[in-house]
């Protein structure tokens, strides 16, 4: 017969019930999602069915021999709106996450997220573009597509290791260059200029200039935007009265805006140079 000390088994049960408790707390800071994380795997599934999107309903018709052009427009309009859609969750996801516990997977599924929704899903749209359009090269428009996610990649990676000051980015955001590049893409100009802005954009996403982070009035002016923009694909999608002039409208408007942010942000780089200097010089004045 098994003899039994009580206060021997009371300190065990009460032992192994603190592990317990412990192993119950430590869990879930690391396992659980939380509802910014959510957010993340929504931008992620967005990039993804753009990426699938723009295969059945662009690449294959076009493989196939097929010529409707209402399926293709469709299919390009729901692509790009999709990696609006993922801009969305991601702006949305760093609100969340700086209001509500994130878990500690946080960073680094929004890495991987972005990788796909706006290294991925761009870099394919502008491949496909190089096999579709008619005065495009096939081959030149790989390189391209490649220098656009390989300049996604290297964004996000220096994302995560260099600490910039608060409020900025360095180097343009990569939900705003992936709109950028597919608004290029969008405006159907001729083949080489729209090779040589697809180029500056990914020379902008691993640059050193500086943005300004979304929040505040920018985050709502930001999604303003990007709501007005799924107007307009909409509209051009089902073909609705100068459908293609309000397209060609805010790609040129997306255009600009991304032409313009270094300019100022240089401007205000110089400003800051030329104040510092002369503070310096004043200093040394006796």
């Amino acid at each position: 017969m098994t003899v039994i000390d009580p206060d021997t088994q009371a300190g065990w049960v009460a032992e192994a019930e603190t592990e317990v408790d412990d192993d119950a707390e430590d869990m879930p800071l690391s396992l659980r999602l939380s509802i910014a994380d959510t957010l993340t795997l929504g931008n992620a599934t967005c990039g993804f069915m753009a990426v699938y999107f723009t295969t059945t309903g662009i690449l294959i018709p076009h493989l196939t021999g097929s010529n409707e052009s209402g399926m293709a427009r469709n299919s390009a309009a729901t692509a790009v709106i999709l990696m609006l859609l993922a801009a969305i969750f991601d702006l949305c996801d760093g609100l969340v996450a700086r209001k509500l516990r994130s878990s500690p997977m946080g960073a680094e599924l929004d890495n991987l997220s972005d990788l796909i929704s706006f290294g991925l899903a761009p870099a394919y749209f502008v491949l496909v573009y190089g096999m579709v359009a008619d005065d495009a090269q096939q081959k030149v428009s790989a390189v391209a597509a490649i220098v656009v996610l390989l300049a996604v990649v290297l964004r996000l990676a220096r994302f995560s290791c260099v600490t910039m000051k608060d409020g900025m980015f360095q180097g343009m955001p990569s939900p705003f260059g992936a709109l950028t590049v597919v608004s290029i893409v969008l405006l159907e100009l001729p083949f080489i200029p729209t090779l040589l802005a697809i180029i500056g954009t990914a020379w902008l996403m691993v640059s050193r200039v500086e943005y300004p982070k979304p929040r505040g009035v920018l985050a709502v002016a930001m999604l303003g935007w990007i709501v007005a923009a799924m107007g307009l694909l909409a509209a051009w999608a089902f073909d609705a009265p100068a459908g293609q002039l309000l397209l060609q409208t805010g790609c040129a408007l997306q255009i600009v805006m991304a032409a313009t942010i270094p300019l100022f942000a240089t401007a205000r780089r110089v400003n800051t140079f030329r104040d510092n200097r002369r503070e310096a010089r004043a200093a040394q004045l006796p």
